[in-house]
């Protein structure tokens, strides 16, 4: 049975990439993160998993793979969502789900992934290994460890300084990109930080208001906190209430809401928006539709007991009406946006696919595109500190890129019809992959993840 086994798997992964080392990319166009312009594509020259050459003719061919784009296809580097929850929910289970999410993932060019809080670390850390060493096809995993603070299900009420010091320096060690704060003490995050900066590591949070303990995202700005998620902060959320409760019926217009985005500015920290995890949970009159039947990719027991949609929640929606408006004003004072999907699917949104609803949803507030694509790819590595290696098409940097038809400077919405991926050199045509992972999320039966 093994014998026959593994040359079946390895049919199985050449069917879907090439193992091109050596890849000239010819025609097109490509976005350059610089200009913000569609530059006409001369020649890309990628050689052992690096831009070597950009647009530049490339003398001798031999022992190059060619990839020419017609003259409605668009070559953009690849995708970065920082908030990219790997975690399922079925049947009232959570878990970290390692294989389809990663391949969907890079299906859609989104070849850098931060899973924002991990519920099954070591699982994550082996998916991680796997994907680099050439086992498993999928997205980089930029791993960001265990949550800290009460997010994770193994969190410690008792946890000390000396506990968060260990914590970080054991998965520093193991190679994470970052950590991830969400339901953590003013003390404790502090204790964070500061030793994430020692191990030249970002640290992101889900914060509150100060209500209860908690930490204000003003506060964590003065901490050294590198990058904050979904809400403000600053004094427009009084420590009186939790943020959530107050969040909703918030004045966008608000003095108070510009002396907090000018504390980010000057301590340039990013805002990981994630505008459509809000809109997810409310009325979904825009940016939901399902132009990908994504419930194809559930096993059919997942499809079976996910058939009833979630209820529509108010307070989300007057949320993501307040969101629209103050992340616009954010973006117009200057302000660093990352794109971040957070949506952890429990069967209806798989968030390979909501990345490019939340560029649509950028968009639709008055970013510009090419400031969307921004946002999209080379402000998500400047945030995890990687951006000399990857977030543009530029010479040196790992070739990470995906190619689409249609020019998303004219409609962001184009940036849905992937093509063909590329990561590291390696070329993935986008129909392949996601074949190979339909009806494989999610539990088999009842007694599966239990």
């Amino acid at each position: 049975m093994k014998s026959r086994l593994v040359p079946f798997l390895l049919v199985l992964f050449l069917s879907f990439h090439l193992q091109a080392q050596n890849l000239y990319i010819t025609g097109g166009h490509y976005f350059d993160t610089e200009t913000g312009q569609m530059v006409e594509n001369r020649g890309i020259v990628i050689r052992s998993g690096k831009f070597v050459a950009v647009n530049k003719v490339l003398g001798k061919t031999e022992g190059y793979e060619r990839l020419n784009l017609s003259t409605d296809q668009f070559l953009l580097p690849g995708i970065f969502d920082l908030h990219a929850h790997y975690r399922v929910t079925f049947d009232g289970v959570r878990r970290d789900e390692v294989e389809a999410n990663p391949v969907i993932f890079l299906a859609n060019g989104v070849t850098s992934t931060f899973p924002g809080g991990e519920i099954e670390p070591e699982k994550m850390l082996e998916a991680r290994r796997q994907i680099n060493r050439g086992e498993k096809v999928g997205a980089r995993i930029h791993s960001s460890g265990p949550y800290f603070g009460t997010a994770f299900p193994a969190w410690n009420r008792g946890t000390t300084i000396q506990n968060i010091y260990d914590t970080v320096d054991k998965w520093a060690e193991l190679g994470v990109a970052g950590f991830k704060a969400k339901g953590i003490s003013p003390v404790l995050l502090k204790a964070l930080i500061e030793r994430a900066h020692l191990h030249g590591l970002p640290v992101t949070g889900h914060l509150g208001s100060g209500f209860r303990n908690t930490v204000n995202p003003r506060d964590a700005i003065l901490m050294g906190i590198d990058r904050i998620e979904h809400f403000l902060g600053g004094d427009a959320l009084p420590n009186t209430q939790s943020a959530y409760a107050t969040l909703q019926d918030l004045d966008p217009e608000t003095t108070l809401l510009d002396t907090q985005i000018d504390l980010f500015i000057a301590n340039n920290v990013y805002f990981d928006a994630t505008l459509t995890a809000y809109g997810y949970y409310g009325n979904r009159n825009m940016f939901y539709d399902r132009w990908h039947n994504e419930r194809k990719y559930l096993t059919p027991y997942a499809a079976k007991i996910t058939e009833e949609t979630r209820q529509e929640l108010g307070m989300f929606q007057k949320i993501f009406d307040v969101k629209r408006r103050t992340v616009k004003r954010y973006f117009d004072k200057g302000g660093k946006i990352t794109l971040g999907t957070d949506h952890p699917s429990v069967g209806e949104y798989i968030p390979g696919f909501s990345a490019h609803r939340e560029m649509e949803a950028l968009s639709s507030i008055g970013i510009p595109n090419r400031e969307v694509l921004r946002i999209a790819t080379i402000n998500g590595a400047e945030a995890l500190r990687m951006s000399d290696i990857l977030g543009s098409i530029q010479v040196g940097k790992l070739a990470d890129c995906f190619v689409i038809t249609g020019n998303p400077l004219v409609q962001i919405t184009n940036t849905r019809n992937v093509q063909t991926v590329v990561k590291g050199g390696l070329t993935y045509d986008t129909k392949a992959l996601l074949k190979s992972v339909e009806g494989k999320m999610g539990p088999k039966d009842e007694n599966d993840w239990r």
